[in-house]
């Protein structure tokens, strides 16, 4: 199956992190800190193989009895677009439902606002600077 959970501190996680740096933060002359990476240790980390290789991934973390927050969605450059982006979301979501959560929210990057309309999801307040970039804060209920 190409959709995973993984084990946090596994072979996959280290993959998982290292495509999270090459799309997220290399390009925002950004790291991880071994706080930023220990603080995945309860969360529910998901990825998209092809075969043996990691094409994209997500985190979910709760953040309430009834809410998850998806963090650090990355696909592969030269292969979003492609539908794994989509693929990964609808996997997330049931994953969360699954598990009880109602509510998935996310600060999402500004330039992706449009791929997370388009599967349902709607802003809630106004835009605000992470990481450098813009971000806005959207939310669907599961």
């Amino acid at each position: 199956m190409p959709l995973q959970i993984i084990d946090h501190g596994s072979i996959q996680h280290r993959q998982m992190v290292d495509l999270r740096f090459q799309v997220l933060r290399k390009p925002l002359g950004l790291t991880f800190t071994k706080e930023d990476l220990e603080a995945e240790k309860n969360d529910i980390l998901i990825c998209f193989f092809d075969d043996e290789r990691l094409e994209g991934c997500c985190i979910l973390t709760k953040e309430d009895e009834k809410t998850v927050r998806l963090r650090q969605m990355a696909v592969l450059s030269g292969l979003q677009g492609k539908g794994i982006g989509r693929v990964i979301m609808s996997f997330a979501e049931n994953i969360a439902r699954d598990r009880g959560f109602k509510r998935l929210n996310m600060h999402a990057r500004k330039t992706a606002q449009g791929f997370y309309e388009k599967l349902g999801y709607h802003l809630e307040g106004p835009e605000f600077e992470e990481v450098t970039i813009p971000h806005v804060e959207m939310v669907k209920n599961l």
